[in-house]
């Protein structure tokens, strides 16, 4: 696979828009669904979109990698993620419930945040994302304290280049200026005025009012607020009765829609996710955070959603005691559905209904994209949709030989073997390496804050 020096500077000589890439001689796991798996071939970038795909393609003016050996994936794409947190990393990996996550993240750490700190904890979990082959991320920042606090977390997406969907709430606890979410108006005239852009905004709230009070859960008002703008709606924290409720409530007052993602949805009723199949709404499940956390069932609700009519979407959720890459998430879901239909069916003489290493790819991709609303935009390696992919090295010592690319991908890889990502056409990570970073400056900016915000906090 050739993804060295010279084959980069042969492409950043070039202007963005008149830059031709070829890559040849690849296995292509498109995730197209009338494209499938194509063995030696090859995809061409033209810009910041795919220009085509297949065998032996040619092109004039073209920089050519060889990607023999290599898989070509489309970008994983995260669903929810809260960034701002990325320098409290693993801070509690044991953490044994929900409410011991929100007294110690949301209700300790995040009041003393400044919007510095937003910049830097964000920035660090989108090139964190980058490097482990994430092309979109969704941050769910619900720590805008203040409309520096919103700059803050909107810069730091921009400046790294990720694709990066922007989902503005209000803090749950500590003092704050109240202006979410009116402010919303000025961050989208501000920021996402464009409709051809990298970065989206949606709207980000509870199910309900239980965590932090009603300002914050979804409901006509906010949902209205949605409509004006134009933007669509991620709700975090759809779990249980309670949340099971909220949902038909919104299916009655016609504010469920495909517009609207539920996050988790885990010890959700029959009823509820019979209106979230009706409405069209769609999912992020968090495979590692419902188990570890144990949010309600603690058991991903991929059977619950397959069952109505859902693909879901994946999604990290908190790095504080999580991992961080999608890897991660998919085999968890992987492993525990299939330990779950085995379970239902041992001694019954019933085949075990299993999902598969495609359906679990699917999730991570294009349906990933379908649940941040941008499914005409990525997801899929298909000709007229953005340049967001990935070349994973098959030969390398943990994935050699190549047998099966979409098992590969799902159950041999990981960063190490990822060379090279593409977001919107352009270099991100080449040669195993992300660029345009000066790490030991970062560094030095994620020990400074992190240690500002422990000895600030009231937990210190």
């Amino acid at each position: 696979m050739n993804v060295n020096a010279t084959v980069l500077e042969q492409l950043l000589r070039r202007p963005a828009s008149e830059r031709r890439i070829l890559f040849t001689g690849a296995t292509i796991v498109t995730m197209d669904p009338d494209l499938g798996v194509i063995d030696q071939g090859d995809l061409l970038v033209e810009g910041d979109t795919i220009a085509a795909v297949g065998p032996h393609l040619s092109a004039d003016d073209a920089v050519i990698v060889d990607a023999t050996g290599a898989v070509l994936s489309p970008g994983f794409v995260d669903t929810h993620q809260h960034a701002w947190e990325a320098q409290l990393r693993r801070i509690m990996p044991d953490v044994d419930d929900l409410g011991g996550y929100v007294m110690s993240t949301l209700a300790g750490y995040a009041p003393v945040y400044r919007p510095e700190d937003m910049y830097v904890g964000t920035r660090l979990a989108a090139l964190t994302a980058i490097d482990s082959g994430i092309t979109t991320m969704l941050d769910f920042s619900h720590n805008s304290r203040s409309r520096e606090h919103s700059d803050a977390a909107i810069e730091a997406l921009r400046d790294t280049g990720i694709r990066g969907v922007h989902a503005s709430m209000g803090p749950h606890f500590g003092d704050w200026d109240r202006q979410w979410p009116g402010d919303l108006a000025r961050i989208k005239d501000q920021y996402f005025s464009g409709d051809d852009q990298l970065l989206t905004l949606r709207l980000a709230a509870l199910a309900t009012d239980e965590i932090a009070g009603p300002a914050l859960a979804y409901g006509r008002e906010l949902a209205r607020v949605a409509r004006d703008l134009g933007i669509g709606v991620s709700v975090d924290a759809v779990f249980g009765t309670s949340s099971s409720e909220a949902v038909l409530r919104w299916a009655e007052d016609g504010i469920l829609g495909p517009d609207v993602t539920l996050i988790h949805a885990t010890g959700l009723t029959p009823e509820a996710w019979k209106a979230m199949g009706e409405t069209g709404a769609t999912v992020a499940l968090a495979p590692t955070s419902d188990a570890q956390i144990g949010l309600e069932t603690a058991i991903p609700a991929v059977d619950e959603a397959l069952s109505v009519g859902i693909r879901p979407g994946l999604s990290i959720d908190v790095e504080v005691a999580l991992a961080s890459d999608m890897f991660t998430q998919m085999r968890a879901l992987h492993a525990i559905q299939r330990m779950r239909a085995v379970n239902a069916a041992y001694g019954t003489g019933r085949e075990p209904r299993r999902i598969t290493t495609r359906d679990v790819l699917d999730f991570a991709t294009l349906q990933g994209a379908r649940t941040n609303g941008l499914a005409a935009v990525t997801g899929s390696l298909t000709p007229g949709k953005k340049a967001d992919l990935l070349v994973i090295q098959a030969e390398d010592l943990n994935n050699m030989p190549l047998n099966d690319p979409i098992g590969t991908v799902v159950l041999g890889s990981d960063a190490r073997n990822i060379s090279a990502v593409l977001v919107d056409g352009e270099p991100r990570k080449w040669n195993g390496h992300v660029l345009d970073v000066d790490l030991p400056a970062l560094r030095r900016e994620v020990h400074a804050s992190r240690e500002y915000v422990l000895n600030t906090s009231a937990l210190a």
